[in-house]
């Protein structure tokens, strides 16, 4: 059993995680017993090929006629901008774009970060005085952020933390959670391990080895957040294909692949994931952010069946959240 905590109503929801008797066999007795088996599964031609099976299939009749898998997707198809009648695959409707200026309202600070998806977030920090410390759980720090950059290790090095895990169901656009300067933008190679809870406690900081995309973004800027660099780490999962980088100012229109020297604006559309689940990383520099108190509360909360809370010794609880949603403020 996983469960988590519905932000607004502080309810604890049991999660029926995606393919979890699968993964659980993969993580547990093949990655022991048949390494090779273990790499093949994680590789990324498997991926891709596990993506076209779960996606790509037509749905037809039982989709375009059939309101309970859309419900038990959790998909609200009046928030998207596509008729019903474009959704015949599973690929269309977790590629789905919405009306986010609609129905992902964002507060309208200056020194609000915003949540990049919608997604179960936990919080961290990498300073060892921090109640939130988590050391060497979901990401080895060095490797996540590349052994060749040691700017961005050293300036990241006692910060705080957060990972948004979507899940299959998800809307998976990501939009940016601060607005300012992209001064670096790079991708990582790497494996794709699953991002489901059970996994990521048995395989010791899977999202580092992961492939995936980092972008630094320096919000000091005229127009910017004010809350120093921040790094987005975009992470591939088990049966993700791409992360494709889309940038819009307006809507979904004009897509730019990011690259530096852009400005990016808060809560506009930046990348997208092909389906699966997938996680967002992001990290900030040290003492200049405030995590939203609710978020704090709620993640430490003893009464949730939290695989995390289970695999690191502490707890540890992710909270739903929406994209654009508040989940940090500048400190002052």
């Amino acid at each position: 059993m996983h469960q988590y905590v519905e932000r607004l109503s502080g309810t604890v929801i049991n999660e029926e995680l995606f393919g979890d008797r699968i993964v659980r066999f993969l993580y547990s007795r093949t990655r022991e017993k048949a390494p090779f088996l273990f790499r093949l599964a994680t590789s990324a031609r498997m991926s891709s090929l596990l993506g076209l099976y779960h996606f790509d299939l037509a749905l037809g009749p039982r989709l375009n006629g059939n309101s309970r898998f859309l419900a038990r997707c959790g998909v609200d198809l009046a928030e998207c901008l596509a008729p019903r009648t474009h959704f015949t695959t599973p690929r269309r409707i977790f590629e789905r774009q919405i009306r986010y200026w609609q129905c992902r309202p964002m507060p309208q600070l200056e020194a609000a970060v915003v949540s990049p998806a919608d997604a179960r977030v936990a919080l961290g920090a990498l300073a060892s005085d921090s109640p939130l410390f988590l050391k060497d759980k979901f990401f080895d720090y060095e490797e996540l952020l590349g052994a060749k950059h040691p700017l961005w290790l050293e300036l990241f090095r006692h910060g705080d933390y957060a990972v948004f895990r979507l899940t299959p169901d998800k809307y998976h656009y990501n939009h940016t959670p601060v607005s300012g300067l992209v001064v670096e933008h790079y991708t990582l190679d790497g494996v794709y391990h699953s991002c489901n809870p059970g996994a990521v406690v048995e395989v010791i900081t899977p999202y580092s080895k992961n492939k995936r995309v980092v972008t630094i973004i320096d919000t000091d800027v005229e127009g910017g957040t004010g809350i120093g660099y921040v790094a987005m780490i975009e992470v591939v999962a088990m049966m993700i294909g791409d992360i494709v980088q889309c940038y819009s100012d307006t809507g979904y229109d004009h897509p730019l692949r990011v690259r530096p020297g852009m400005f990016l604006h808060k809560g506009q559309p930046k990348s997208l994931y092909r389906p699966g689940s997938s996680t967002d990383i992001l990290i900030f520099e040290k003492d200049r952010i405030s995590f939203a108190g609710d978020l704090l509360d709620k993640g430490k909360r003893t009464d949730v069946h939290s695989r995390f809370s289970l695999g690191f010794g502490r707890p540890l609880v992710e909270v739903e959240v929406q994209a654009r949603s508040l989940i940090a403020m500048a400190k002052k």
